[in-house]
């Protein structure tokens, strides 16, 4: 007894400890391991949000503005320049017999309508281009158009998704793709034939298409700088708002753009010559195309890939999308929610001027309201997100329940002769609809997308959102006297893709969990970053470890 005493003297020089001592000396390990805790994860998370070889640097103020001009000087191409301006500018290159000048005419639901309004509507819907015995219309020449492009850009979108993910010329890709095509809008009238068209239309909606993805994948980048990842699960209402805001302001800055093109296409259209006067609608929107390259210059992001070789991608690396549930569900979501809006707007706008023979400048104020009104209410979309507390899938969910409205009451009401109020009124309720289902689709695939594949996922986002676009525009300008047919197919669209959302098992948190933007923790880990939950945690061990000194002492 006298010898083991001796040892533990030994041990230390001062007195033996007493069990209140040793409680007293638990608690103080307890709570300095758990603050040395705390200060080295906050420490971590500081290094992952601003560096790190996997992580993203937080971007300035500039590149945000920047990222937002892009958008304003680009979402026109797809909502104004090939629905709109093409259309017409294929129209005055078909011949149309002089007819003499009455002034008024009636409709064939027999209602009084100016006679040029109406020539111009039966140039846009009337079958007169020939190719191959079929007859086509304008619209329908511009729809085929739209198709070629995409089948062009499907193949080249799959070589860059490689050379977007790894390498150094995602600044090259995006630069190179807004410049092609910005220059094919220039000569878009330099020929008056309908057979020159499709080239330039197709090399446009390839060039759109390509770019979009690299806008698309430099938002995923952005949110990464900002907030970070991977990050816990308590932080994750604070990506959704940064991921939120930013989409909804560049869908509002692009609307903005779209209603500057669409009031300048309405003056150049009453000019004498309507051609010319169209083509240099296309020359401004490729100089206002080109303004975007002001974000692509002074912004770069190669992303964690950035030091290995395109060549050691692996094969399947541009359809790794469809390892991912979510992100793979989503894809649906984005192609319906672009068919849907598209196919009420063409057959909404065709409709108000063939059968309903609205006034010239009413269709312009129809327009108007349609890209000026989401400047108002998609920004307080973002505080009532927030006080709801709703993901990017509610938010989608909102903007198909609208569309399905808007969309329920044209086909109820299609033998109605519509008035102007009424139609303003549910014009500002579907922009509504498009800038939710724009915004919040993108959200929901960037919160589904891995670090590291931005540029696979954006790719296939982007094409999805432009061939969803097309089909729209072409089901609605194939019939454009039936408007009971737009309207119930962008109904049951809109129906399918809550069917899609709901029951596809489709979430944010989730797809931002199985994308690795959320940590996984141990069965004893939390992931809200509190210093009670690691007091708890840490707690015991520590105790368990006093104990089992104390007890070999």
């Amino acid at each position: 007894m006298e010898e083991n005493t001796y040892e533990v003297e030994s041990a230390s020089t001062r007195r033996p400890r007493s069990m209140e001592d040793e409680e007293d000396i638990s608690q103080q390990d307890v709570h300095t391991v758990g603050m040395k805790l705390q200060r080295d994860d906050r420490q971590e998370d500081y290094r992952g949000s601003h560096t790190g070889d996997n992580q993203e640097m937080k971007p300035t103020k500039t590149e945000v503005f920047g990222w937002h001009v892009y958008g304003m000087c680009s979402y026109f191409i797809h909502t104004v320049l090939i629905p709109i301006v093409f259309p017409l500018i294929v129209s005055q290159t078909l011949y149309w017999p002089q007819q003499p000048q009455l002034g008024i005419v009636k409709n064939a639901k027999g209602l009084e309508c100016r006679q040029k309004e109406l020539e111009l509507y039966e140039m846009l819907t009337k079958h007169r281009i020939n190719l191959s015995g079929v007859e086509y219309s304008a619209l329908e020449w511009t729809s085929i158009s739209w198709i070629i492009g995409l089948i062009i850009a499907a193949p080249v979108l799959g070589l860059l998704s490689i050379h977007l993910d790894y390498g150094r010329n995602q600044q090259l890709i995006a630069a190179a793709s807004t410049a092609i095509g910005a220059c094919f809008c220039l000569p878009a009238g330099f020929f008056k034939t309908r057979w020159i068209l499709p080239p330039y239309i197709a090399a446009i909606v390839a060039a759109n298409t390509i770019a979009t993805s690299c806008h698309a994948r430099h938002l995923g980048l952005m949110v990464r700088g900002l907030v970070g990842s991977p990050i816990r699960k308590s932080q994750f209402p604070d990506r959704k708002a940064v991921a939120s805001w930013l989409s909804l302001h560049s869908t509002a800055a692009g609307c903005l753009g779209a209603a500057i093109m669409s009031a300048f296409t309405y003056h150049m259209l009453r000019k004498s010559d309507s051609f010319t006067s169209l083509w240099v609608v296309s020359i401004f929107s490729g100089l206002i195309w080109f303004i975007g390259m002001f974000h692509i210059a002074t912004s770069n992001r190669p992303g964690q890939n950035a030091n290995l070789n395109p060549s050691n991608a692996p094969k399947t690396h541009v359809v790794s999308i469809f390892k991912y549930p979510h992100a793979a569900g989503s894809l649906g979501g984005v192609f319906l929610s672009s068919f849907t809006t598209m196919c009420i707007f063409t057959a909404g706008v065709l409709y108000s001027i063939g059968d309903l023979c609205i006034p010239p400048v009413n269709i312009l104020y129809i327009w108007l309201t349609y890209f000026i009104f989401p400047l108002v209410s998609l920004p307080l979309t973002h505080p009532f997100q927030q006080l709801i507390r709703a993901d990017a899938v509610k938010m989608q969910l909102l903007g198909f329940i609208l569309s399905a409205i808007v969309s329920g009451f044209g086909f109820y009401y299609r033998h109605d002769n519509w008035n102007r109020v009424h139609i303003f009124i549910f014009s500002s309720v579907q922009t509504t609809a498009t800038g939710l289902l724009h915004a919040f689709g993108r959200v929901l695939w960037l919160d589904c997308s891995p670090s590291g594949k931005e540029g696979a996922f954006s790719v296939w986002f982007s094409w999805a959102r432009a061939l969803g676009t097309c089909a729209g525009f072409a089901l609605a300008s194939s019939s454009p006297q039936k408007i009971e047919m737009s309207f119930g197919v962008a109904f049951c669209a809109a129906i399918l893709g809550k069917i899609i959302l709901i029951f596809g098992n489709i979430s944010n948190f989730g797809g931002a969990k199985a994308a690795g933007h959320v940590k996984e923790y141990s069965e004893k880990g939390s992931p809200v970053p509190t210093s009670l939950d690691f007091g708890v945690e840490i707690k015991e061990p520590v105790s368990t470890e006093v104990q089992q000194v104390k007890i070999q002492v």
